[in-house]
């Protein structure tokens, strides 16, 4: 499986963790500066745009973890890997 680096806001420690486990790079989103070295960025979407987060990366990279489980999240992220 590749690995990638994701930010991830840092509401969402139950994906964080679950991505530590699997081995990808992950750190929190608290900055656009922070999403600009991340191959993916997982929102809560609770704020679509995060600080501007949607500017720095394509569609299809920004996940948004609303109404979905952590598993649910994992698996968009694998699919997209592949």
């Amino acid at each position: 499986m590749k690995l990638a680096r994701i930010g991830v806001e840092p509401t969402l420690s139950n994906v964080k963790e679950a991505l530590m486990d699997m081995g990808h790079d992950v750190i929190d989103l608290q900055s656009e500066n922070d999403a600009s070295n991340c191959e993916f960025a997982v929102i809560s979407g609770m704020d679509k745009d995060m600080m501007g987060i949607s500017d720095v990366f394509s569609p299809g990279s920004v996940i948004n973890a609303e109404g979905a489980t952590t598993d649910e999240v994992v698996e968009m992220i694998t699919e997209r890997l592949h």
